[in-house]
């Protein structure tokens, strides 16, 4: 979900450690929080979990399972669409995010339409402030993950708040992308990046200050994250533009969702000790 850079800005592939790499998300998403919002409003609905793009949302997948009654944490939840959807689905919700400007906007959020989780947390999604098994789920939807340098660590973190048996879902560019221009028209269909290169993408400005980071990691990397966790891949779903979705998001268009996915969706579970 690469920004157009300023004019100051530049855009280069290195590495890039965990603490610079949360300073800028935080900043970026903190500047942008309102624009962002205003921007994707109608895409991403105030009380809707979309899992992406192609607008694939979890009342279609069903991957989350049941949420009546159940503990749902939300975790790189910007604006908090997702939890808010979840509570209104009958489950106990909290929705954490690094930046507070997001999740002021959901509280916003919350007064205009009288739904609302039962909390929102300020925090580094690699060190969560909740004990362990606290949740019967969790997700995110385009959150956390493709920002942070270690993101096994934040999957671990994850596994330890989960309550055995407990449900992790979450979406974000799909790998193969990596290696293409990001432009929704023709230019797009071009190869251009290394695969196999995971040198993270990042914008500095003309100070050198890191403002915007997004990192990369193979489909095999994220499956070993998973498992490394201590979680159970229990599906791996890449979904097709529909024909009836005729919007661009970024780089995202049904011309390119023609050829290539968009999205991945993982579905994980912790195993039950016996």
């Amino acid at each position: 979900m690469n920004p157009e850079p300023d004019d100051a800005a530049s855009v280069r592939h290195e590495p890039l450690g965990q603490g610079e790499s949360v300073s800028a998300s935080q900043l970026w998403w903190d500047a942008e929080a309102p624009a962002y919002y205003s921007e994707h409003r109608e895409q991403l609905g105030d009380v809707r979990l979309s899992w992406g793009p192609e607008q694939l949302t979890e009342a279609e997948l069903g991957a989350l399972g049941p949420l009546m009654g159940r503990d749902v944490l939300e975790f790189g939840a910007g604006s908090g669409q997702g939890a808010r959807w979840c509570f209104d689905q009958g489950a106990r919700v909290v929705a954490s995010d690094l930046s507070l400007a997001m999740l002021r906007i959901g509280q916003h959020i919350d007064h205009e339409h009288g739904v609302a989780p039962e909390g929102y947390v300020t925090a580094d999604a690699a060190g969560l402030p909740f004990a362990d098994e606290s949740f019967d789920i969790a997700f995110s939807a385009y959150g956390a993950l493709p920002f942070v340098a270690d993101p096994g660590l934040v999957l671990s973190e994850v596994a330890r708040v989960l309550r055995p048996g407990g449900r992790l879902a979450f979406s974000l560019t799909h790998p193969i992308r990596w290696a293409f221009l990001d432009e929704p028209g023709p230019e797009g269909l071009s190869v251009a990046h290394s695969y196999f290169d995971l040198d993270p993408y990042v914008e500095r400005d003309a100070n050198g200050a890191a403002t915007y980071v997004e990192h990369h990691a193979t489909m095999g990397d994220r499956v070993r994250q998973i498992r490394r966790a201590g979680l159970f891949l229990e599906d791996l779903i890449e979904p097709e533009w529909p024909a009836t979705n005729t919007a661009e998001w970024g780089g995202w268009s049904p011309l390119r969702g023609a050829y290539l996915p968009g999205t991945a969706i993982f579905v994980a579970t912790k195993p039950i000790q016996h």
